[in-house]
């Protein structure tokens, strides 16, 4: 059954990596599993895995970005990785 809501997500806010799911680093990136929805995504870079990893550590996703040397041409599809993600459940606001 697929979720029928959509998470908001504002790059303004705090964030994290939910504790629900796990990061397994891999050539590509990572893949995050979640034990609470058993869902698998993939996340396509290394610097996408550090955003995501310390999102916990800065006060919003614009801060975290800036501190893994995301270039400013980039920032848009960090984002919608991002939304993704939340949408998914992977990330969430603090």
């Amino acid at each position: 059954m697929r979720r029928l809501l959509t998470v908001v997500f504002e790059p303004d806010q705090a964030y994290r990596c939910s504790p629900r799911v796990a990061l397994r680093p891999e050539p590509f990136g990572a893949l995050a599993y979640d034990f609470g929805t058993r869902r698998l995504s993939f996340l396509k870079t290394k610097k996408l895995v550090e955003v995501v990893r310390t999102l916990g550590d800065k006060p919003d996703v614009h801060a975290t970005l800036d501190a893994a040397g995301v270039a400013e041409e980039e920032r848009s599809s960090y984002l919608k990785a991002l939304a993704g993600l939340a949408d998914a459940g992977t990330i969430e606001r603090r």
